[in-house]
């Protein structure tokens, strides 16, 4: 496998990405929090876009995978940085911009900051406003108060060791809610979700089809996919939203 490459950002982050070059538009993956550009979809997308001929890019936020900075010390508006100086650097054109899980949170999010750029959207298991609506409305008032006196609180997760949720992630995460204010995404967007996903219910995925708008919509509901939404049939389900945003499925 290739080594990835390093793009040094305004920020002083230096951030690692795989590029594959190809016709456009772009294809963005945005990966979800703490994972990385080597997840099972990142991978799978990008050899399924070589094999067609289209760009792809992929790359670590900082305080993920390969990429600079740790971990406890990011929050939800680095990582919107991140996103914005690697499309910007490492893309011309036209995007189709995957997110998974707190990716599909950062592409609303450059959405916003770039919406001249999408040609189309999809999201799996998208987490906009998590930090909020997730976090900090679950915390006991222990857990918020730790929050004041430590700056931290650790929550378990069924993936991979504790999150560490800082008080920055959540401060700066009310900065960045895209659920609160009017949501318009003027290009086609489909919304990928699981009944079985533990981490992001449904009913965030109804209320995200329901907050935006837009000319070409759709949320797909795929019985029994739980939030890695990464098996076989469910990679064929991303593949097949990417060419319908693209016009081409």
């Amino acid at each position: 496998m290739a080594a990835a490459e390093i793009l040094e950002t305004s920020q002083g982050r230096r951030l690692a990405y795989h590029k594959s070059e190809g016709a456009g538009p772009t294809i963005v993956f945005l990966g979800g929090l703490k994972s990385d550009m080597e997840g099972t979809k990142a991978v799978h997308l990008d050899a399924w876009a070589q094999a067609r001929g289209q760009a792809f890019l992929r790359f670590d936020y900082s305080g993920h995978g390969e990429s600079s900075e740790a971990f406890t010390d990011g929050c939800i508006g680095d990582w919107h940085e991140d996103t914005v100086a690697a499309v910007t650097a490492l893309t011309d054109g036209p995007l189709i911009v995957v997110g998974s899980s707190m990716g599909g949170w950062q592409a609303l999010l450059l959405a916003k900051a770039m919406p001249e750029r999408f040609a189309g959207m999809v999201t799996i298991a998208a987490a906009p406003d998590f930090t909020e609506d997730g976090y900090w409305a679950s915390f006991s008032d222990e857990q918020k108060a730790a929050l004041d006196s430590v700056g931290h609180v650790e929550l378990p997760s069924d993936y991979m060791e504790p999150y560490i949720i800082t008080k920055r992630m959540i401060t700066d995460g009310r900065q960045r809610l895209v659920l609160r204010d009017p949501l318009n995404l003027p290009f086609p967007v489909r919304f990928l979700q699981g009944t079985a996903d533990t981490a992001v219910s449904t009913e965030t995925a109804v209320r995200l089809l329901n907050h935006a708008t837009g000319p070409d919509m759709r949320l797909l509901m795929v019985k029994d996919a739980d939030h890695r939404f990464s098996d076989g049939p469910c990679l064929s389900l991303i593949e097949q939203a990417v060419l319908e945003v693209m016009g081409k499925g």
